[in-house]
């Protein structure tokens, strides 16, 4: 029987530790090791539990940062792998976070669904690791490659990748909150298909909806981007 795969939280947050925490136990075929609360206990923990095969690592730790307990982690010789959680939307942190061996990138706030099927991935991808033979050819390392960036299934039915990031893409750009039909005519959409969008980035807590009173007194929703901090 293949032994589930050993996951470790690192998350500073008592609130979402847990709550990854319990993410991680409701996805069959992995086992939660611990919750570190810092890259100390994290390190503490990957000590005692040298199985460990993958973190969920949240890059601002109170003790540094996540990137810094990865280097850490291989100077001792630990080859566990990671999913950065964070809240950091900073593309030298994600060019870092690639560097050091971080195999899939989530971004908070996030869903049980997102974040299943980023380990759905990755037991793939792990399954496969274990298959595979001592010496590979190319074709097998891309498949098992593309196993990590395989196509994510939470996102709703009929919202497609493509037309999520260029809605995302205008939110970020405004500096004022925008109404989907303004978004609908820079992205050239129309205005149900850009509300549609619009009102998965709000539930995904990406975007804030918010009222705009115009001169006939109606009122009218718009969005404005979750700036990260």
């Amino acid at each position: 029987m293949t032994e589930p795969i050993a996951v470790l939280v690192v998350e500073d947050e008592e609130v979402a530790a847990a709550a990854h925490a319990a993410y991680v136990e409701r996805v069959p075929g992995f086992r939660l090791v611990g919750v570190a609360r810092s890259g100390v206990e994290a390190l503490r923990l990957v000590r005692r539990h040298p199985e460990t095969d993958l973190l969920l690592l949240d890059m601002n730790l109170p003790d540094g940062h996540g990137l810094d307990l990865m280097r850490r982690l291989r100077a001792e010789g630990h080859l566990c792998d990671a999913i950065a959680v964070t809240a950091a939307r900073d593309l030298e942190v994600v060019k870092g976070a690639v560097a050091m061996g971080v195999v899939q990138y989530l971004l908070k706030p996030f869903t049980f669904a997102g974040l299943r099927s980023k380990l759905e991935q990755y037991a793939t991808y792990h399954a496969q690791l274990r298959e595979a033979g001592a010496d590979v050819v190319q074709s097998e390392v891309d498949e098992l490659l593309g196993r990590l960036r395989a196509p994510s299934s939470a996102l709703p039915k009929g919202v497609s990748e493509e037309t999520e990031r260029l809605v995302t893409d205008c939110l970020r750009r405004s500096v004022e909150p925008r109404s989907a039909t303004e978004v609908a005519e820079e992205v050239g959409i129309s205005r149900v298909t850009a509300r549609r969008y619009l009102e998965h980035l709000a539930d995904a807590r990406l975007a804030v909806r918010q009222q705009r009173y115009g001169r006939s007194g109606r009122p009218e929703v718009e969005y404005r981007w979750v700036r990260s901090t």
